[in-house]
Order: structure tokens, then sequence, then C-alpha cells
């Protein structure tokens, strides 16, 4: 009787850590994203949405991999002086920091993993999160213009 206590015990041990498990992925992708189209010098792409607290709580949080011409969008209603950090953030990433006209105030490199806070320099509405590098690759500097949703 005492065999079948333990198996017993290993099967309910073994249950519940499936169980657990599957709950815990379950709530890593819990937020939907809407999406938005943007525009910068003349590129045009369609990013993900992060516009509830929910949302740009769970930004690009457990991904692996980001498509070469994907981001997020974060918007900050009110404006505010943003930040950002890469708690649980597996791909390295770019920032921008964009002010209520869409023009660029800053361009920052994200590290994965890394809990220091980045911030913008001045007021934005928004911050858009590209891989790292992809700013750099398509000209894009500080005091170019973004466009959000543009009419086409």
């Amino acid at each position: 009787m005492g065999s079948r206590t333990i198996i017993r015990s290993n099967l309910i041990a073994s249950g519940l850590l499936i169980a657990g498990l599957l709950l815990s992925a379950c709530n890593v992708n819990a937020v939907d994203f809407e999406s938005a189209r943007i525009e910068i010098n003349d590129i045009a792409l369609q990013v993900e949405f992060a516009q509830t607290f929910e949302q740009r709580a769970q930004g690009l949080m457990f991904r692996k991999t980001l498509c070469a011409s994907c981001g997020m969008l974060f918007e900050f209603d009110p404006e505010k002086q943003a930040s950002m950090w890469m708690k649980n953030t597996f791909i390295p990433l770019d920032v921008a920091f964009i002010d209520r006209n869409g023009v660029i105030t800053d361009i920052k490199p994200l590290q994965p993993q890394d809990l220091t806070s980045v911030g913008a320099s001045k007021v934005v509405k928004y911050a858009l999160e590209m891989n790292q590098g992809w700013f750099a690759k398509h000209d894009i500097h500080v005091g170019d213009q973004l466009i959000v949703n543009p009419s086409r």
C-alpha cells in the first residue's frame, strides 16, 4: 500500500505541475494588441499598438523573435516623460521616443533582460520599439517625423 500512495502522490504532483505550467503559459500572451499604421521617412509599417495600461505593461515581453519590420508603438495618455525597461524581454531593441507632433526626441538601445530604466529626454506621446539597429539601418534619426495611422 505504501508504493501505491507514493505513485498516487507523484501523479498528483505531476498533474499540478503541468496545470501550473499551462496556466503560466496562458498568462504570457493574455494581452491582445491592436495594430497601428505608421510612417517614418516614407517607410510605411503596420505595428502592434499598446495603448492600455495592460498592453504597455506586457509590451514585447516573453517574445523570442521579432520579424525584421515588426515593432510595437506605445501610446501615453496623458503624455509623460516615459521610460522603458526590458524585464522578461529576450530581443535586443531600440526605442524611439516621439513627442505629440510626431517628432522623434530620442533613439536609445535596450538590452535583453536589463532592468535599467531608459527614459525620454522630454515629455512624449509615443514610444516605438523596433529590432536593435532598425532605425540606423533605415537612416532614421532624432528630429525625424513619425505619422500615426496615415490616411492612404
